[in-house]
């Protein structure tokens, strides 16, 4: 028998519940993964919530999106977008359902190497937010020479953004809260903190200008100022503020009217894995919970400042 944490009924943390399952056999195209290390996310507390529709045959849920682990069985035909996956493969599991558990058989088609270079904690939460933050850049045309600011740097996906920018040689800006200013400097970007006067402190920090932006946040601070300061709102991205639309800036992610960017987000693995192999990209990990703590882990994550990602340990 496996732990898994489900949610028996949409509403808040107090849904969730850590049960016993059985956990099926590979089938074709499928490995059974050992969990060492399930990645925190806040769409995963959004999909019981009932952000995306509240469905009764979708309950019980399982919850978590990525994990990382070793692989313990594997079923025929179990090719990887890395090869073939053998037992004893440890990997990282990206876009599943329920990794929030000790053992769960998944497609081989979502499951990836992991960098050795990384601990368990920081490979669980390397894909999710570093794929919103290969989306983002990709949306905006981040290259070399550019300056680009990131609003919310010091959060999961805004950090990925910084150490990505700074990999392709753009300089970064980034906004944080005072006590995040040295974790942003940390990563290659100069903080600055968000609030009244926020335009004029960008614009001395990048007198020569700036050319792109990445919304974290999703405040109408942070959407404002960046149309602002960038000449071409189609140069803006956001993975938040989807009621902003009519300003020209882009939208990703799975609001209303945003890009998904499903085909971008699968393969960013492509592009993370060997940066993260080579210290160019690191997991910033705030805090980490057994997994039947889990409804905790979402409410400290609600919170909305967490310094980085959250993982769960079963």
């Amino acid at each position: 028998m496996a732990k898994r944490v489900v949610a028996d009924s949409y509403g808040g943390p107090e849904v969730l519940s850590l049960v016993d399952v059985e956990v099926p056999p590979p089938g074709r195209g499928e490995v059974t993964v050992q969990v060492k290390a399930a990645g925190v996310n806040p769409v995963d507390y959004k999909l019981y919530g009932g952000a995306f529709g509240s469905d009764p045959s979708s309950l019980p849920m399982p919850v978590g999106q990525e994990l990382a682990g070793v692989v313990t069985a594997v079923g025929e035909d179990a090719e990887g977008p890395g090869g073939r996956l053998s037992v004893g493969d440890e990997v990282i599991a990206f876009q599943i359902s329920g990794a929030y558990a000790t053992d769960v058989t998944v497609p081989a088609s979502q499951v990836v190497p992991k960098p050795p270079e990384l601990s368990w904690e920081k490979a669980a939460g390397l894909l999710l937010t570093g794929a919103t933050a290969v989306h983002a850049l990709a949306v905006v045309g981040v290259s070399q020479g550019d300056t680009i600011l990131v609003h919310g740097a010091s959060g999961g996906v805004g950090l990925m953004a910084v150490q990505l920018a700074v990999a392709v040689g753009a300089k970064v800006v980034g906004t944080a809260g005072e006590e995040r200013q040295e974790l942003v400097r940390r990563y290659g970007a100069t903080p600055v903190v968000y609030g009244a006067g926020l335009e004029e402190r960008v614009r001395a920090a990048a007198p020569e200008g700036v050319h792109a932006a990445v919304d974290t946040a999703g405040t109408a601070e942070a959407v404002d100022v960046s149309l602002a300061l960038v000449p071409d709102p189609s140069r803006i991205v956001s993975v938040i503020a989807f009621d902003r639309a009519d300003t020209g800036i882009k939208l990703i992610g799975n609001g209303p009217g945003a890009d998904p960017g499903t085909k971008i987000r699968s393969d960013a693995w492509r592009d993370l894995v060997p940066l993260a192999r080579g210290g160019m990209v690191d997991v910033v990990v705030a805090r980490t919970y057994p997994l039947s703590e889990a409804a905790e882990a979402h409410r400290f994550l609600a919170e909305g400042h967490p310094g980085g990602k959250v993982v769960l340990l079963p």
